[in-house]
């Protein structure tokens, strides 16, 4: 086993990590940039290194920095978490070259199924299916015409490289294909620095389903069941939940056993996940692979029973897969919700600052995977997901109704979030009856309220009024607020101002 991990990340997925390496017996060194230098990540690791500056490609990217900071303190693994470096075919075979082990897949795994033409091969080959579109790229724009007019319109025109929707047109007939080739080419470079882009028929009304994988390096792969992440705002999951309503036992089995094959014929090992489209009759298609841990990874934890973390660093310590992860079951339905800092108001723009009150919401079945705290900075510098709130119990209804309780218990004060948005969505009727698609959000929110009656555009003044009582030793926190989104004011307590302030 590992005796020192470096964590090549921050923020909350980082704490995460280092969670688990603390039980495992296993020291941590954080890597953090000048301006996360007070940073949570920074605060409990055994060691921390600065990599660079602010820009995340001087420092979070900057892989010689990176393997130097390994050196010197001499830890024997690093794992990337998710985001920056985890699907870095460059990264992965840095840290080989210097008998660093990258806890991930290998460099040829990453590479393969980070192409998403590859990948769709990959998922052909091993008898998976896929959506009927291009066995891959073409630069001219009849090749386009020819295969929209065998697949049928609606088409997607997609980044060979791509994720996160960007390189993405949706098209809904001839007249808009040249244009959104162009669009979705110049995106593609600008974002990955590689425009090869192909087309593929566009599912009407799809559900997002994903498989849990783990695959050891002796050859023994298996699934730790699906998560729904059909609640998505620009191509980005906000609200992820397992057991999917729309899976019965016969599709769950179905579905499981091809994210088997293609992780297999991936030649794939450690925790990855296999993302299908199932559409409204029941059929599914193999979308793409991501070779690295999810973000919505705490749902699959809180049915299972099993850390992924810890199984992470097991794989890549050289473990076969263990006897405990036979026969493992779903138990309960779990919901997580992504908590930004963002301006639900203004296009849901990251929103900047400090947090002068940070509460966590406490309870049976409660999970809070946090990056920050209370004076906590929150910067423009970096993706602005300060947690994620997820919620265990028996059965989906009570899990939505303990979902919607935590929110309101979650008190932030000096940035805006999305809370009350995703309260809403909670509690519309078509999520509670499970019809969540992917085009929920514009379907069922876009004449929806996005803050609470004007809630989040208090928190600038209420926090200034906390940070001048604070001061003055007279602010009073209240745990349990009754109202479903108490003001600023209430969160201070009891308090008043004064004719006149001093000091």
């Amino acid at each position: 086993m590992f005796e020192k991990i470096l964590i090549a990340n921050r923020g909350e997925i980082a704490l995460r990590i280092n969670r688990a390496c603390k039980e495992m017996g296993i020291a941590t060194v954080a890597i953090h940039s000048t301006a996360d230098a007070e940073a949570m990540h920074v605060r409990l690791a055994d060691e921390s290194v600065c990599v660079g500056p602010p820009a995340a490609s001087q420092s979070y990217l900057n892989i010689p920095a990176i393997i130097a900071a390994c050196e010197v303190t001499g830890a024997d693994a690093i794992h990337p978490g998710y985001g920056f470096l985890s699907e870095n075919a460059l990264f992965a075979e840095r840290c080989q070259k210097e008998n660093i082990k990258f806890i991930g897949p290998s460099p040829e795994a990453i590479r393969l199924m980070g192409d998403k033409i590859e990948s769709r091969k990959v998922a052909a080959k091993a008898g998976v299916p896929v959506t009927p579109g291009m066995a891959g790229c073409a630069a001219d724009v009849d090749s386009f015409r020819t295969e929209a007019a065998r697949v049928g319109y609606p088409v997607l025109i997609k980044a060979s490289a791509g994720g996160g929707g960007k390189g993405m047109r949706a098209v809904e007939n001839e007249s808009e294909l040249a244009a959104a080739i162009e669009a979705a080419q110049r995106e593609a470079q600008n974002a990955f620095g590689d425009d090869r882009v192909y087309l593929e028929k566009k599912i009407v009304n799809p559900r997002h389903i994903e498989f849990q994988i783990l695959a050891d390096e002796h050859g023994h792969c298996i699934h730790l069941f699906e998560r729904e992440c059909s609640i998505q705002r620009r191509h980005q999951k906000i609200i992820e939940e397992t057991p999917s309503v729309a899976l019965d036992e016969k599709l769950r089995r179905k579905m499981g056993a091809d994210a088997v094959k293609v992780a297999q014929a991936a030649k794939y090992s450690n925790a990855g996940t296999v993302e299908f489209l199932l559409d409204e009759n029941g059929s599914y298609y193999f979308l793409e692979m991501n070779t690295r841990l999810q973000v919505e990874h705490p749902i699959t934890e809180m049915v299972t029973g099993i850390d992924l973390v810890a199984e992470q660093i097991k794989i890549a310590a050289g473990e076969k897969l263990g006897k405990h992860l036979n026969n493992i079951s779903q138990n309960g339905h779990a919901i997580e919700c992504r908590i930004y800092a963002e301006d639900a108001d203004n296009n849901f723009m990251p929103s900047i600052g400090k947090l002068l009150l940070y509460q966590e919401p406490v309870g049976d079945g409660i999970r809070v995977d946090s990056g920050v705290a209370a004076g906590s900075e929150v910067t423009i510098d970096y993706d602005p997901i300060m947690s994620k709130l997820i919620v265990h119990a028996h059965d989906r209804q009570t899990a939505i109704a303990n979902m919607i309780e935590a929110l309101k218990r979650y008190n932030i004060l000096g940035v805006k979030t999305c809370r009350y948005f995703l309260t809403k969505i909670l509690q519309h009727e078509n999520f509670a009856k499970g019809r969540t698609f992917t085009n929920f959000i514009e379907t069922n929110m876009t004449n929806m309220p996005n803050s609470s009656n004007g809630m989040e555009s208090y928190n600038e003044l209420a926090a200034a009024a906390a940070a001048m009582l604070s001061s003055r030793n007279s602010i009073l926190l209240y745990s349990d607020i009754d109202d479903l989104h108490p003001s600023p004011w209430q969160l201070l307590g009891d308090w008043s101002i004064g004719s006149s302030i001093s000091g």
